[in-house]
């Protein structure tokens, strides 16, 4: 996979999950982007679900060789995002920094699994 490529692993039934993803602009700060639908048949997701991430605990950032999980891939993705708006700017400032993103990042769990269950949605591994 070439080294410019970013591969991001989230929640398509999540609306957060959704929301952050189109928020962050990331396809106007990254040449090649490719956006995976956990609860998909893509390949990748069994490769990743294998190597013992627990999709439905975190999303999966892929850049280059290495594999950003949870807060370690909102670092990530906020590092790389274009930060257009005032909001986008601020949020990514403040998610860049990794100990504030693991502070952070449980709560944003909490409110996918509060919203999937809001919506009669299962979780990943329940699909």
């Amino acid at each position: 996979m070439p080294d410019n490529t970013l591969i991001i692993i989230y929640d398509g039934q999540c609306p957060f999950c959704q929301n952050y993803v189109q928020f962050m602009a990331l396809r106007n700060a990254v040449s090649n982007i490719s956006l995976i639908d956990a609860r998909s048949e893509n390949p990748l997701i069994a490769d990743v679900v294998a190597r013992g991430y627990d999709l439905d605990e975190g999303m999966v950032a892929i850049f280059g060789e290495r594999i950003y999980y949870g807060s370690d891939a909102l670092v990530l993705i906020s590092s790389l995002s274009s930060r257009q708006t005032v909001l986008q700017r601020i949020f990514s400032k403040l998610m860049r920094n990794p100990v504030v993103a693991k502070k952070i990042y449980p709560y944003m769990k909490y409110g996918r699994n509060l919203s999937l269950k809001i919506l009669g949605r299962r979780k990943i591994s329940k699909k």
